[in-house]
């Protein structure tokens, strides 16, 4: 309801005009209540048809008025919330989007859907047919008003009905709150099973998966069946005594007002009106009592969109040089997933010239995307810098930063759009003669020209459907076309074919020759040879550094490889020279 109010009053002067309307429509909707006392009282008294035919029309004007007026509050009522429901809906996505990665990841799959969804569910709760609705309990006062003046016995009768059922309607909110709390966290695990059994389709079915996946899904579908029985018991519950009330309220009505009848206080028009306009005084907090559940669905949505926002966003200023040279250096470097006792590495410096070749190794889960993913910015270092020709990584603009590194992950992702819109991803300004070249380096002109579409080819499903090497030379020529002069390479020839490892190769010493700095984090032998440095983090706490003899033909020797302990399987048959053989 708060959001709602928030809505409703941020433009006072659109307020001020939609309370107007909504009075106009109440003090004509007091028309009916009028039309049948005067009838009784004054036509049927003395069967003037002059006297009928003056109220019918009178009534039928204030009807169609009434109508008007309903008509132009919702209109209104509907600009009211077109910006802030914009305003969710882009923030929602925009959150995700900017938000720091690492952040982002903390956060469960279904529960970053369910947050974003959540602007939907606002924008249905809050439209402009329950706003008008909400604004048409105060106007139950005006028929209360009316009630008074004909009776205050009667009047009391219809305060004490109206009354009960608006408290009735808050403590319905407050017990749905917390349920609707507990079925959106579970809407959010269903979320994350159904992105598990899409993103598994074969992992399920080759190790027979779908019995625990089943297992956990009859169990959150137990849970949210379980929530949604209670909160619909609770919802009937509350329909039910509305329905009850508007039954005794008219009983009441008639009763009181019956006895005032017999002794003369009353006559039978304004027995019948008065019951008219109690019935009109509670009918407005019946229909927001039948809405308090989606109004708590709604709140719960823009808590998820709250803690969405709250999530740490990217910056949008800083500082950016006015040319990267390829300097980068570690200083005292350390990290450590939160709630790990035992840091990944820690106290790790390094300084890298520009034009360098530089292999980290190490073992699964020693920190080598971590690291990767720390140079690119995509993850904060626990302690320490990481100094970009001096400058602190911190220092920059996000999106200057990494206009300037060449990125290729180790498991790329390609997004929904075309062949040509993931290459040109970083650049949308390439032509085409450009994006050709960046397709010749990666190696995938072939595809191209193979593929329906060529570079117009749709990429959907992440690009799962293509095969893990296409994928990664998409990936290759994408993080080529920044023209960066730091190049991050992680595990950049697992998966693929001796031609793809060829490519890699050739693509590494070209950087290599044009003087950008290259860190590559890999076991193959070939890219171990070419390189000037070695990070080993496989010691722990403090990674250690190796620097290899070069060989007068600029190859790094096999045995100098195997001497730093840092064996790893011989050549690959690709057709392009290791990195570092210029």
């Amino acid at each position: 309801m708060k959001e709602l109010y928030s809505r409703l009053f941020a433009r006072p002067r659109v307020a001020a005009e939609l309370i107007f309307a909504s009075l106009l429509v109440s003090v004509l909707g007091l028309s009916s209540a009028v039309f049948v006392m005067l009838v009784l009282s004054r036509y049927v008294a003395h069967g003037v048809d002059a006297t009928l035919a003056t109220l019918a029309s009178g009534t039928v004007a204030a009807v169609l008025f009434e109508f008007g007026f309903r008509q132009a509050r919702f209109r209104i009522a509907q600009g009211v919330g077109r910006a802030r429901d914009e305003a969710l809906a882009q923030g929602a996505y925009a959150a995700l989007t900017g938000a720091k990665a690492q952040n982002v990841e903390a956060m469960p799959p279904g529960a970053r859907r369910e947050a974003v969804a959540g602007a939907e569910t606002a924008q249905a709760a809050f439209s402009a047919a329950n706003l008008c609705a909400v604004l048409d309990v105060p106007m139950a006062l005006v028929y209360l008003g009316a009630l008074f003046l004909l009776d205050f016995g009667i009047a009391v009768i219809a305060c004490l009905f109206v009354g009960g059922v608006l408290v009735a309607s808050f403590l319905l909110h407050g017990a749905l709150r917390s349920m609707t709390k507990d079925s959106a966290a579970s809407a959010a695990r269903r979320g994350g099973l159904i992105a598990a059994a899409i993103a598994g389709t074969d992992t399920l079915r080759a190790f027979n998966g779908q019995g625990y996946l089943r297992k956990l899904w009859r169990a959150e579908t137990e849970t949210m069946e379980r929530l949604r029985k209670t909160a619909g018991q609770r919802q009937n519950l509350a329909q039910s005594t509305i329905q009850v009330a508007q039954g005794l309220l008219t009983v009441a009505v008639i009763s009181l007002g019956a006895v005032l009848v017999v002794k003369g206080k009353f006559d039978v028009g304004a027995l019948i009106g008065a019951n008219i306009l109690a019935a009109r005084a509670l009918s407005p907090i019946a229909r927001v009592a039948a809405l308090v559940q989606e109004f708590a669905k709604a709140e719960q949505a823009l808590e998820g969109l709250r803690e969405l926002a709250r999530l740490p966003q990217e910056k949008m200023q800083g500082a950016a040089l006015s040319e990267y040279r390829g300097g980068l250096e570690f200083r005292d470097l350390g990290f450590a997933f939160v709630g790990q006792p035992v840091p990944l590495f820690e106290s790790f410096s390094l300084k890298l010239d520009p034009g360098s070749i530089t292999v980290v190794a190490g073992g699964n889960g020693a920190g080598k995307t971590t690291l990767a993913r720390m140079i690119v910015g995509l993850v904060e270092p626990r302690r320490g810098q990481i100094l970009a020709d001096g400058v602190d990584l911190q220092q920059f603009v996000p999106e200057w930063w990494r206009k300037q590194v060449i990125y290729l992950p180790q498991e790329p992702k390609l997004l929904a759009g075309t062949l040509r819109d993931n290459v040109a991803m970083a650049r949308p300004d390439l032509d085409d003669a450009a994006l050709n070249r960046l397709i010749a380096a990666a190696g995938l002109r072939k595809f191209i020209d193979q593929s329906p579409g060529g570079l117009d080819a749709p990429v959907v499903n992440n690009g799962e459907g293509l095969a893990l090497g296409i994928r990664q030379r998409v990936a290759l020529a994408r993080a080529l076309a920044t023209g960066g002069r730091l190049a991050v390479f992680d595990e950049p020839t697992e998966g693929m074919d001796a031609d793809g490892s060829g490519q890699v190769y050739a693509v590494m010493n070209d950087l290599s020759r044009r003087g950008a700095t290259v860190i590559a984090f890999s076991h193959d032998a070939n890219i171990l040879r070419g390189a000037k440095v070695v990070v080993n983090l496989d010691v722990k706490p403090t990674p250690s550094v190796s620097y290899a003899p070069v060989t007068p033909s600029g190859v790094h020797s096999h045995d100098a490889t195997q001497a730093r302990g840092l064996s790893a399987p011989t050549g690959s048959g690709a057709r392009a020279a290791p990195p570092g053989a210029h």
